[in-house]
């Protein structure tokens, strides 16, 4: 997992398979983003090849402080097809903005 400050937007970059072994570490970015309560944060999940409720319920969890303190959470994709069947088959796909582009250094 790997963070990105920018301005306005915190990115999170995750990689990789994601499951109950990776919950502290998601927990602890995500902590960080509402320790940084930027505008915007943006979860780079491009390069994730696994993905169980794990991550969902982080994701979830995520959103619900974002939307409480009036700030953004987007996903970066595009969504591999694990991160895409998760969101689908939870009916939870809908609540997420998704956006195939992330800012970039001169953001």
């Amino acid at each position: 997992m790997h963070l990105t400050r920018y301005e306005q937007v915190l990115v999170i970059t995750v990689r990789g398979e994601l499951d109950y072994d990776d919950a502290e570490d998601i927990e602890a970015a995500f902590d960080e983003a509402d320790q940084a309560a930027l505008p915007t944060t943006a979860v780079d999940l491009s390069q994730v090849t696994f993905a169980d409720s794990t991550l969902l319920n982080a994701l979830l969890n995520t959103l619900r402080r974002h939307e409480t303190s009036g700030r953004d959470l987007v996903l970066l994709g595009p969504l591999q097809p694990a991160v895409n069947r998760v969101l689908a088959v939870s009916g939870t796909l809908g609540h997420f903005t998704i956006a195939s582009t992330g800012p970039t250094p001169t953001s």
